[in-house]
């Protein structure tokens, strides 16, 4: 390989899609050991749990070892410093950002059971909480680690968007074709594209002609005819030519690296909505640790010994800690994400899920989204008796049958649709730009362009092109005009429906696509669209959603393309559809599996039931603590009622109970819908 080669490797490559990656790995090993811990502490509270004073005597048993204590410390001491390394670091974690949380108050509640219960080991008096400990710590670790889950892959898009790209380039040297590392490619390289290839980098056409499928890139859904002088784009898709092109852009020049570069500066930006737990945990440290330190001041003010005022002060922060309020979110989430799956919505950014019920616009990309992304068939029409539509669309299958064109591929499926048997062609010949010609069943067969027609005087009918901007195309008969075929992007039938919910949801829908001013034009008055954008490049989606949003409005993007992707990120809430790229699947928050428009509608649904679930689960979750902090401070005393630890601890049971039923029933409330 030549020296400026291989030195060009270090300008190529390591560039943003690495950081992704590395957030990837990152978040995979959080989840992992999480999941490590979790299965560590679980299987040393059971011998806590079962060899816990506290508990035998609930459940009415007696078996103590000799040392029993020391057993318990020595156990709870592996899971407090094993098991609840993660929440001890995060609760540092918060009190250097002055913001304490979640982690703050499970932090809080495990040390206070610990160094308490460890106390009470080694002679002060009082009852220990190691299994409070263990247990708290258990269901805090599972809860994170469903969490997290539920959220791996936001930095996957960055990956797939280069994926995209091949791993060799056929470098053209004189006679000679050299395959080399696309890294290691440069500007103003000759490079040989071969029929079915992706596009190595954008350039330039030398040689030869070719249609090229960018509807991933551009959006436009027909395969664009490319040639001598026409520009490629890295990431297409060549078709049944070989080209030679000349480097113009490599690297970090490229087109599809420019959109790699939006999506990460769009993911960057993306505003996150402060988890609710969080709040609530929030408020809960201040309540707990205000009531708490009020309660030991309170006792000892009334004259209580310091271990008994001790005692209470231990038993509200005990009670204060969430085991109901860790699941409350985590539980609805795993739960919501699974059901959604079977309804068709995959689930990746339970934010943008949450959120989903705020949507006001909804802006559509067109191909393969609103429409079904095939150039098929749209009408066949005959002008003279003699021939019927399907002897028309027969006749013109014998000549299209072994083309790659998109008219020809479009044509060829309608004829398989219907079952027709094609004819075999004689005497085949290309009308250069025009059209083809062929002698089937003893006739002269024509399929040419609208041109061929002016060329040869022929009127074309008036009826032919529709408002739908449809490409047509004409089939003669011994020199005379018998019918003919238009083509286009066919609209999904379940479009109208959807935008007709949509509209009555009060929500506003619009288009934005690639393709041309009329298509655009037609696809949006036959739905009925708010408004529409045509002719759009991947900048400028972005654009139109950040002046959407800064109308006040709460935007959801959908689309299936690369040139989506970046409108996927940077929109409050992203929905690819199945039928796209990976790429659109993994920028967008929510991926709708059957490509459905409709199943937008129920995405809207299952926000709003998931969000008033986790309302109802965080009133649960915190709920009990209303009532039972104070009881446990000792609010009741003269009445001759103090809530002890072990009330307590059934109280806290109840409501974790509770919490898990009630996100059960969510499984309910959306299978309905």
């Amino acid at each position: 390989m030549d020296k400026e080669h291989k030195m060009s490797h270090d300008d190529h490559s390591g560039h943003n899609p690495k950081h992704g990656q590395m957030g990837h790995d990152h978040h995979k090993m959080m989840i992992a050991d999480f999941r490590k811990r979790f299965w560590v502490t679980l299987v040393l509270t059971i011998p806590i749990l079962f060899l816990s004073p506290m508990i035998q005597e609930f459940f009415g048993y007696e078996f103590l070892l000799p040392g029993n204590p020391y057993i318990l410390f020595a156990l709870s001491s592996i899971v407090y410093f094993y098991g609840g390394w993660p929440f001890l670091k995060g609760f540092w974690s918060e009190v250097k950002k002055g913001a304490p949380g979640m982690m703050t108050l499970i932090a809080m509640a495990i040390s206070v059971a610990y160094f308490y219960s460890s106390a009470t080991v080694f002679g002060l008096e009082g009852v220990d909480f190691f299994w409070e400990l263990a247990t708290l710590i258990a269901i805090m670790l599972v809860g994170h680690w469903i969490e997290m889950k539920s959220v791996l892959g936001a930095s996957k898009a960055l990956q797939l968007l280069v994926s995209m790209m091949p791993a060799e380039a056929h470098l053209v040297k004189g006679d000679t074709i050299e395959d080399i590392a696309l890294e290691d490619l440069l500007k103003g390289d000759l490079i040989l594209i071969k029929p079915g290839e992706k596009v190595p980098a954008d350039g330039i056409i030398v040689e030869g002609s070719s249609y090229l499928n960018e509807s991933m890139l551009t959006g436009e859904s027909k395969p664009v005819k490319k040639e001598l002088n026409d520009k490629v784009i890295g990431g297409s898709v060549n078709g049944n030519s070989s080209l030679k092109v000349k480097v113009e852009h490599t690297g970090k020049d490229s087109y599809l690296n420019k959109v790699i570069t939006m999506v990460e500066e769009a993911q960057k930006t993306k505003s996150k909505m402060q988890n609710l737990s969080d709040r609530a945990a929030k408020w809960l440290t201040y309540i707990a640790l205000a009531i708490g330190f009020g309660t030991l001041a309170v006792w000892l003010v009334l004259g209580f010994p310091f271990v008994y005022a001790l005692e209470r002060m231990v038993t509200v922060m005990v009670i204060a800690c969430p085991h109901a309020l860790g699941l409350a979110i985590p539980l609805v989430v795993a739960i919501s994400t699974a059901v959604s799956a079977q309804n068709g919505l995959l689930i990746r950014n339970r934010t943008a899920f949450e959120e989903s019920r705020k949507i006001s616009a909804l802006l559509f990309d067109k191909t393969g989204t609103l429409t079904k992304g095939d150039f098929g068939v749209t009408r066949i029409e005959s002008v003279d008796n003699n021939y019927s539509s399907d002897e028309v669309l027969r006749l013109a299958s014998a000549l299209e049958q072994s083309s790659e064109h998109p008219i020809a591929v479009g044509i060829i499926k309608k004829v398989k649709e219907d079952k027709i048997t094609i004819p075999k062609p004689e005497n085949f010949n290309s009308i250069t730009g025009k059209g083809v010609e062929a002698t089937v069943e003893g006739k002269k067969i024509k399929v040419v362009s609208p041109g061929y027609l002016r060329d040869e005087k022929i009127t074309i009918p008036e009826d032919a092109y529709s408002d739908a901007a449809e490409t047509v195309v004409f089939v003669l008969i011994d020199g005379k005009l018998v019918g003919y075929i238009a083509l286009a992007d066919e609209i999904r039938p379940e479009s109208a429906e959807a935008i007709r919910v949509f509209k009555k949801n009060n929500i506003k829908v619009l288009m934005a696509t690639g393709d041309n001013e009329k298509t655009a034009k037609a696809v949006s008055e036959k739905l009925g669209l708010d408004g529409y954008y045509a002719e759009v490049l991947p900048h400028q989606k972005v654009e139109i959603v950040e002046q959407l949003q800064n109308k006040e409005e709460f935007v959801a993007m959908t689309g299936d393309g690369v040139n989506d992707a970046p409108a996927l990120a940077k929109a409050d809430v992203g929905i690819a559809v199945g039928s796209g790229t990976d790429v659109a699947a993994e920028t967008a928050d929510i991926i709708l599996v059957n490509s459905n428009p409709q199943d937008i509608a129920n995405l809207i649904l299952f926000g709003k039931a998931t969000y008033n679930k986790m309302i109802q689960n965080l009133i649960w979750a915190t709920g009990y603590n209303v009532v039972a902090i104070p009881l446990a401070a000792g609010v009741l005393y003269s009445s001759g009622f103090v809530l002890g630890p072990a009330v307590g601890a059934v109280f806290m049971s109840l409501s974790t109970i509770i919490v898990a039923i009630n996100a059960q029933l969510l499984k309910r409330k959306i299978a309905k819908k």
